[in-house]
């Protein structure tokens, strides 16, 4: 275990997500984002971490004051008027631009139309998913993914979306955020998995090929499964969310970092979660 450089750390502003990054190994490396604040994590394990919230929250679109958060992060009126905010990004089969009701049109020429991945992974055991190229293995680590494979190549979001929707009749495409956080998380052969799929799901795949173009809709080739392995003392029995709106003081002891969470011996927070909330955070070391 690493040891601090420093006997503490004090920082004020608002959260953003923290920044994860793999090394070649496919060890996560963690850094806390807190206003103007960057912070590695790995150092802070076995130490103790103290978060309050004083009820200020700025939307990260139009960083005007907010009373709730909507959408990670966003005021309400941002939440319904941004294109990125709607429910076809959760669901992007269901593409608003393609029925011709996307709020941001030109946001979506430049987002939604765009290359994406499809891919399997397993955070709480085997998923699909759906990401852009640019962003693994960042979504990944976000996800807590300790394996990960891409399977499909695709010209657009609602593509991946179609393609996704498709691989949910055989697989899930949620992670179990509460099994992810207690470790339990088997080894699984996604390069069998990923065969199985495509063989069983041949007849929709070609379905989409015909009607987007085969040249649309490419198998990825990968045949390396990525692995990651993430900074954790020990894993909870029991894991028990603090919710800042509720709970606006949270303390406990570093004991991991996996996904977005932080693991305290006294609970678990999703920090992305509360982007946007303004608070402060003390990390101190024990002796």
């Amino acid at each position: 275990m690493q040891t601090p450089s420093k006997a503490s750390f004090e920082g004020v502003g608002e959260l953003a997500r923290m920044a994860i990054t793999a090394d070649e190994a496919g060890g996560a490396h963690y850094e806390l984002r807190i206003g103007e604040h960057r912070e590695p994590l790995d150092a802070w394990l076995g130490h103790d971490v103290a978060l309050s919230f004083g009820g200020h929250i700025v939307c990260v679109n139009c960083q005007r004051s907010t009373r709730k958060s909507f959408g990670q992060g966003h005021c309400y009126s941002c939440f319904k008027r941004l294109a990125r905010c709607d429910t076809c990004m959760m669901a992007p089969e269901r593409c608003h631009y393609f029925q011709g009701t996307c709020r941001e049109p030109e946001w979506g020429e430049r987002h939604c139309f765009a290359p994406h991945v499809v891919y399997l992974a397993s955070s709480s055991g085997a998923k699909v998913g759906i990401t852009k190229p640019s962003q693994m293995p960042t979504r990944w680590l976000d996800q807590g993914a300790v394996q990960a494979l891409p399977i499909l190549s695709v010209a657009s979001r609602r593509q991946s979306g179609l393609v996704e929707a498709l691989f949910r009749h055989e697989i899930s495409d949620r992670t179990h955020w509460q099994r992810m956080l207690k470790g339990e998380t088997a080894d699984v052969d996604l390069i069998n998995l990923r065969d199985d799929l495509m063989a069983r799901l041949a007849p929709g795949l070609e379905s989409l090929k015909e009607q987007f173009g085969e040249d649309n809709i490419r198998s990825h080739g990968e045949q390396t499964v990525a692995r990651f392995d993430y900074p954790v003392l020990a894993w909870p029995e029991r894991v028990r969310a603090f919710n800042l709106d509720r709970t606006p003081q949270v303390e406990g002891r570093l004991m991991g970092l996996k996904g977005q969470y932080l693991i305290l011996d006294t609970g678990v927070i999703n920090l992305r979660k509360y982007t946007g909330y303004q608070v402060s955070v003390t990390l101190s070391t024990r002796s």
